[in-house]
C-alpha cells in the first residue's frame, strides 16, 4: 500500500499542535496542586519555571523522538518559530506592563542550554539512560533550592511527562522515531 498525501505526516500541523500543548497550563496547575506543602521553595518561582520547562522539554522531545527522521528539522524549526513569535508577543506585553524589557525567548534558550548541559554532565543520567535524573536537580536549583526533593520531583515529573506525551503524539500523527 502506498502513502497518500492524507496519510503522510504533516510537520507543520504537528508543530502547531505541539506548540499549543507546550503553552497549555493545565498540567502546570495540576503539578502545583501536587507540590508538597513542606516544599521549601518559592511557589511562584516553581510555577514560572514549570511553564518554561514545559516549552523547553517539548522542543527537546521533538528532536529526541525524531532523531534520524527526515521530518525532524522541519517540525522542530516550525515549533521553535511558533515559540519565538509567542515569546516576542509575551515579552512586548510584559514590557508594556512593567516598563522594562523582557526577552522571554532568551530565557527559554538559556534554560534549554542549561538543561542540555546538565544532562551531558550527569553521570547518573548517562548510567541510567534517564535525562530526568539531571533535569530534576537543575530545575530545583533554578527555582532557588537545589536540595528540595519535592521541587526536584516536580521538575522530573514535568520533563518525563512531556517527553512521553510528545512521543505518543508523534507516533499517532504518523511520525516514526524513538519510543519511550
Amino acid at each position: 500500500m502506498t502513502e497518500t498525501d492524507a496519510e503522510k505526516p504533516n510537520p507543520e500541523k504537528a508543530a502547531d499542535a505541539l506548540f499549543r500543548y507546550a503553552i497549555d497550563r493545565e498540567d502546570i496547575r495540576w503539578l502545583m496542586e501536587q507540590l508538597h506543602e513542606d516544599a521549601a521553595i518559592d511557589r511562584t518561582a516553581v510555577e514560572y519555571e514549570l511553564a518554561v520547562l514545559k516549552i523547553v522539554a517539548t522542543g527537546w522531545a521533538i528532536s529526541f523522538h525524531l532523531e534520524g527522521s527526515p521530518h525532524k528539522e522541519t517540525l522542530a524549526g516550525v515549533f521553535w518559530e511558533r515559540v519565538f513569535e509567542f515569546s516576542k508577543t509575551l515579552s512586548e506585553a510584559t514590557g508594556t506592563l512593567t516598563g522594562g524589557e523582557i526577552d522571554y525567548f532568551g530565557v527559554l534558550k538559556k534554560r534549554l542550554d542549561d538543561y542540555v548541559e546538565s544532562i551531558s554532565a550527569s553521570p547518573e543520567a548517562k548510567r541510567a539512560n534517564d535525562p530526568s535524573l539531571a533535569i530534576g536537580p537543575r530545575f530545583a536549583e533554578i527555582c532557588g533550592n537545589p536540595d528540595d526533593l519535592f521541587t526536584r520531583m516536580t521538575g522530573m515529573r514535568m520533563f518525563m511527562t512531556n517527553v512521553g506525551r510528545v512521543g505518543e503524539y508523534l507516533l499517532s500523527a504518523g511520525f516514526s522515531g524513538k519510543q519511550v
